[in-house]
């Protein structure tokens, strides 16, 4: 094989990024997601399109691995505790029961259509219910990216039972993919107590890595800037920001590793492992989720335009027709009929808000990393099963992507009121006893007068900054408000 030189990977590399990235810009305006307009990127660039070459299906593996650890990391730091209390229950048995039962329901209508004469596969049961496993899991990449690009809120605390199942449930969707490849591979019957041993396993060194590695990330963040004694009181803040959102990176994957090692789920660990520092005292907080969260969009953009690279357009089409209607069935009935089912123990969830939850079960990164696992094992039709979730995932990208908002409306579940955690960009240091709000200002709190000075705000609170359309406004006693203001206020805690 010739060897690509470092220069010309470099080229390549960073042309596939600044496309991906330039094109993406255009999302809002096209009305797709962003992600899958990365996903087509590389599709672009790749084989029957530009021409460019990837076909590596281990490094794309290793790649994905890594990126899926940032994300899930990502996503449990910005997970507050106090938001998914309400719905940790629900959450958590979609997240492993819906999991389940979306692949069983798809599994079968698989196996079905590999009996029709007329269907070009024919998978084993096995193996149809591998295929299926493979996608059961909602992408955690492509839910955070899509209801995080949307500052409306959702009623019935629907937005962080959606995140906590996007962010859990890819343990079970590995595990049942980890053991499915083993039946087709090794001619072993399905052992319902290996299964549950295995999981169990995988599930309780899991969740006890990922808190435990979460605990030690936010004792280290701490002695790294205790570390110097009063010298550290001359370092950078920058810097030390910066690196201690390096410090926790290092500790991200040493929970997937170490965790993998002892035999639990690396990825149910990391995922856990951000919710312990999101919701731990770590010193300059604000900026160390910005570090990441600029990591996490690097490592979408990366796996996002490496698969897109990885696919051979041209093979899908002789899959296209199962594939579509495999991904309808999982989009109609699949999904639906698991999200009821799982739910149906919960009355306080109601019917609209299971049709929406039913609606966001978005396939992305997560299925197609996983449809990788099958190659890597030359299970038999793997070549058919990376074509048919790649097929798959754009149908659900396309059609479920664009519409969730749509979705939410039409179901009457959209808050009147935006969710905003907009801070003007500024940051108080954690150890001091305050903290920041906004007010947008409306007619009622202008009735008596229009002065700042007049303005009745709780006792310890200060106004620090004005926002009016566009501009930034100084406070002071003299300034005449408007309605729609939006107000800075620091107020002591």
């Amino acid at each position: 094989m010739e060897q690509v030189s470092t220069e010309n990977l470099l080229l390549a590399g960073s042309t596939l990024l600044v496309a991906g990235v330039l094109a993406g810009k255009s999302s809002h305006r096209v009305g797709l997601p962003l992600l899958l307009i990365f996903l087509l990127t590389g599709m672009a660039f790749g084989t029957d399109g530009l021409g460019m070459q990837f076909s590596d299906i281990h490094t794309a593996q290793s790649i994905g691995m890594v990126a899926l650890c940032v994300i899930l990391f990502s996503g449990g730091m910005g997970t507050k505790i106090s938001s998914i209390r309400p719905v940790v229950a629900p959450g958590l048995v979609l997240s492993t029961v819906g999991v389940l039962l979306t692949a069983f329901f798809t599994g079968l209508f698989i196996w079905w259509l590999s009996g029709m004469s007329w269907t070009n596969i024919h998978f084993p049961l096995v193996v149809s219910l591998l295929l299926a496993a493979t996608m059961s899991s909602t992408d955690s990449a492509s839910v955070f990216g899509i209801l995080g690009a949307h500052k409306t809120g959702l009623r019935h605390h629907l937005r962080p039972m959606l995140e906590l199942e996007s962010g859990s449930n890819d343990p079970m969707a590995y595990m049942l993919t980890i053991v499915l490849i083993e039946a087709a591979t090794t001619d072993t019957s399905l052992s319902v107590g290996h299964v549950v041993g295995e999981l169990l396993m995988q599930f309780g060194v899991g969740i006890a890595g990922g808190f435990l590695t979460g605990r030690l990330t936010v004792w280290l963040a701490s002695v790294y800037r205790r570390l110097g004694g009063a010298a550290s009181d001359s370092e950078d803040p920058a810097q030390a920001v910066a690196m201690t959102a390096i410090l926790i990176v290092g500790c991200v994957f040493f929970s997937f590793a170490a965790t993998t090692a002892l035999g639990g789920n690396g990825y149910l660990a990391v995922y856990l492992c951000g919710i312990t520092v999101g919701n731990g005292r770590v010193v300059g907080h604000r900026g160390i989720a910005k570090f990441i969260d600029g990591i996490t969009w690097l490592a979408q953009i990366v796996v996002f335009l490496m698969l897109g690279l990885l696919v051979n357009p041209h093979e899908m089409l002789s899959v296209a027709a199962v594939s579509l209607l495999i991904g309808v069935f999982m989009i109609v009935v699949g999904r639906p009929l698991s999200v009821f089912c799982s739910l149906m123990p919960f009355r306080s969830v109601g019917r609209r808000s299971k049709l929406f939850v039913s609606w966001v079960g978005l396939r992305g990164a997560v299925p197609i990393i996983f449809a990788t696992y099958p190659v890597v094992a030359h299970v038999e039709g793997a070549s058919q099963i990376f074509n048919i979730v790649f097929f798959v995932t754009i149908l659900s990208l396309l059609v479920q992507g664009t519409t969730v908002m749509a979705a939410a409306r039409r179901l009457g579940l959209v808050e009147r009121q935006e969710v905003s955690d907009d801070h003007f960009g500024v940051e108080i240091p954690d150890e001091l006893p305050t903290s920041l709000h906004t007010l947008t200002l409306t007619e009622a709190h202008l009735a008596n007068s229009d002065l700042l000075r007049d303005l009745e705000l709780p006792q310890g609170s200060l106004v620090i900054m004005i926002r009016r359309g566009g501009r930034y406004i100084v406070p002071n006693g003299r300034r005449r408000l408007q309605p729609s203001d939006v107000l800075l206020i620091i107020r002591e805690d």
